[in-house]
C-alpha cells in the first residue's frame, strides 16, 4: 500500500543502510506506488541489453531502486541525516523543514 512520501525528485539524500551505506546522491525518480526511490550513483547494477535501433547492446550499468526507508534527507546546514517536518511560511505555503536544524529544504 503506497504511503505519502516526504522525499521528492532532486532532493539530496544519504543512504542509511545496505551495501551503499553512507553514500550521498540526488533523487532521480520517486516510485510512490512501490515506496521506492532511484538515487544517482547508488545501488548500481549491471544489466545485459540487447541491441536496438536507438542504442547498442552490451552490459550497461544503471541505478536500481532502493526502498524509501533506507534513505534520509540531508540537512542543508551540517550535511547529516535528518527527518522532515512541515511549517507554514509567511505567504501561507506549506514548506518542508529539516528537523535537525530547522532550516527550510524547499527554497
Amino acid at each position: 500500500m503506497p504511503i505519502k512520501l516526504k522525499i521528492k525528485k532532486k532532493d539530496q539524500v544519504i543512504v542509511t543502510t545496505g551495501r551503499d551505506k553512507g553514500k550521498i546522491g540526488e533523487v532521480i525518480q520517486v516510485l510512490p506506488k512501490e515506496n521506492r526511490v532511484i538515487v544517482r550513483g547508488v545501488n548500481v547494477v549491471k544489466r545485459h541489453q540487447r541491441p536496438s535501433p536507438r542504442s547498442e547492446g552490451g552490459i550497461i550499468e544503471k541505478e536500481a531502486s532502493i526502498h524509501v526507508s533506507n534513505v534520509a534527507h540531508i540537512d542543508p546546514k551540517d550535511r547529516m541525516a535528518t527527518r522532515i517536518g512541515y511549517r507554514t511560511g509567511e505567504d501561507g505555503r506549506k514548506i518542508r523543514i529539516a528537523r535537525r536544524s530547522g532550516e527550510p529544504i524547499d527554497l
